[in-house]
Formats: structure tokens, C-alpha cells, sequence
């Protein structure tokens, strides 16, 4: 009982820690002057510029780019890679996959990031590509680091799911690829939206890998913004950043409301089947 008091405070001092930066790049985004300690009154000024910006807002569409890209595609692939492990039967060949699938999260970013560079300089050189760099090489690097969350979203879901109603399906006339998509897919959806969201996530936050992947041409906005600390970061970038941080929020937001209606959905489930069983019983 002692403790409880200090647990409060630590959790209290934990969450200060977490978030007053953000805090104070939020209050300060709205600031009328450059100043980081002294708030001279609440405008929209640092806004404005930051819609005049056309370098700022190119960096903005690239990285929106790259990331829907690499979250739809990785999404898919995912998907299509969780079912895959699911039905494996070989015990041992599926705790090699799950391993397998634990190496790009467990791996620093450095040296993902490296690693990727010299594969795809070397695939440019042995084809003669005038340049190894570019937007696809990014894309492959951002598809590759999203995968294993993607498949660790759904995973968990096909094991919660009813193993015999993709075979009800089938012996109602679905053939398997129909009884997948009609059956499965809705079951798994939670699990594959959320694993949308982090793939997307991920990739808009994504600095070190980004860098040593990218062409000349193509500058995401966290690249930007590095580039920019070499000068000065002005005020446009934390309404920018602010702009992002509820974005992000509304996602996540989103993601938990998916996921508590899907434990919703199973709880439902369980109690008609408990319901039925007591009936069949009597």
C-alpha cells in the first residue's frame, strides 16, 4: 500500500519525460516569433509558410508516396506470407521461419541500411545502371524492414480464427482461393489493418535506412529535416511535426478501436457457441 504513492509518481514522471517535448513542440508551432523560450502570442504564421514551402511539401508528397507504396505492398505480401507460415505442418521448418521473420526487426537500421546500399550498388554495377539509387531501391528497403510487423499483426489473427470455417466454406462449393477471400480475410482483418497502419507508420518515420538508400533525386522528409540541422530548423517544421503527431494519432486511435471490436467479435463468438453447446446438452 506504501508503494503506491510512488508508483504514481514515477508513472507521472515517466509520462513528463515521454511527452513534454512534444508538448512543447505543439505550444511553440503556434508561436509568433522563432523564439524556443519565450511564447510572444498564439499565431498561424509558421503554418502559413509551411504551406509556402514548395521544397518542404515535395519532401511531404515523397515520403506520403513511398510510404502508402511500401504499406500496401508489404501489406499484401504479409498477408500472403503469415497464411503461408500458418500452414506449414513441419515444426521445425516453421520455428526457422519465424526466425527468419525476426531478423530484419532484431538488426540494427545501420546495418540494414548498409547491407542494402552495397546489394543494390552491386546489382547496379552488374547490370551497367548509370545510377544504383533511387526511388525503388527505397521502396525495396522500406518493404523489406515492414514485412515482419505486417506478419506478426496477422499471424496472431489466423490463429484466433476458427479453423474450420474455411473448410465449411469449401464444402459448400467455395473453391479455396473464394473460401480464402470470402471467409479468412474478413476473420484476419484486424489483424491485416493493423498491420497497414504500423507498415505505414514505420515507413514515414523511417531516417537511417532512408539515407542509405536513397537517390539524389528523391528526398524524403525526415532526409530534409536532417539537412536542414546543418543550418537551422525554423518553426515551419514543428507545425509540421504537429501536423504529423495527430495524424499519427488518429491512426493509432483507429487501430485500437479495430482492434478492441475484434475482441468484441470473439467474445460474441465464444458465448453463442458456449450457448449452443449447453443447449445441445439438454
Amino acid at each position: 500500500m506504501k508503494m503506491k504513492p510512488l508508483a504514481r509518481f514515477y508513472t507521472v514522471l515517466v509520462m513528463v519525460f515521454l511527452f513534454a517535448p512534444i508538448a512543447i513542440l505543439l505550444v511553440f508551432s503556434f508561436n509568433q516569433s522563432k523564439s524556443l523560450s519565450v511564447f510572444s502570442g498564439f499565431s498561424l504564421y509558421w503554418y502559413r509558410e509551411l504551406f509556402r514551402d514548395s521544397n518542404t511539401l515535395g519532401a511531404v508528397r515523397n515520403t506520403l508516396l513511398l510510404a502508402v507504396s511500401a504499406s500496401l505492398i508489404s501489406t499484401a505480401m504479409g498477408t500472403a506470407a503469415a497464411v503461408g507460415i500458418f500452414k506449414l505442418r513441419n515444426k521445425y521448418l516453421r520455428t526457422l521461419m519465424d526466425s527468419v521473420t525476426n531478423i530484419p526487426m532484431i538488426n540494427p537500421d545501420i546495418i540494414t541500411g548498409i547491407s542494402l546500399m552495397l546489394m543494390f550498388v552491386f546489382i547496379g554495377r552488374l547490370f551497367g545502371a548509370a545510377t544504383s539509387l533511387s526511388f525503388w531501391t527505397m521502396l525495396i528497403a522500406h518493404v523489406t524492414f515492414c514485412l515482419p510487423y505486417v506478419i506478426l499483426q496477422v499471424l496472431p489473427k489466423l490463429q484466433q480464427m476458427d479453423k474450420s470455417l474455411p473448410e465449411a466454406a469449401q464444402d459448400l462449393g467455395c473453391t479455396p482461393l473464394r473460401a480464402f477471400f470470402k471467409v479468412e480475410i474478413p476473420e484476419i482483418l484486424p489483424g491485416v489493418i493493423t498491420g497497414l497502419i504500423m507498415a505505414f507508420t514505420l515507413s514515414l518515420d523511417d531516417f537511417v535506412i532512408s539515407y542509405f538508400t536513397a537517390g539524389n533525386g528523391f528526398q524524403t522528409l525526415p532526409i530534409r529535416i536532417y539537412n536542414m540541422t546543418k543550418k537551422t530548423v525554423t518553426p515551419k517544421m514543428y507545425a509540421l511535426a504537429t501536423i504529423i503527431f495527430f495524424v499519427i494519432l488518429i491512426l493509432l486511435m483507429l487501430s485500437n478501436l479495430s482492434d478492441a471490436e475484434s475482441a468484441e467479435t470473439v467474445r460474441k463468438a465464444r458465448r453463442k457457441r458456449k450457448e449452443t453447446r449447453k443447449e445441445a446438452t439438454k
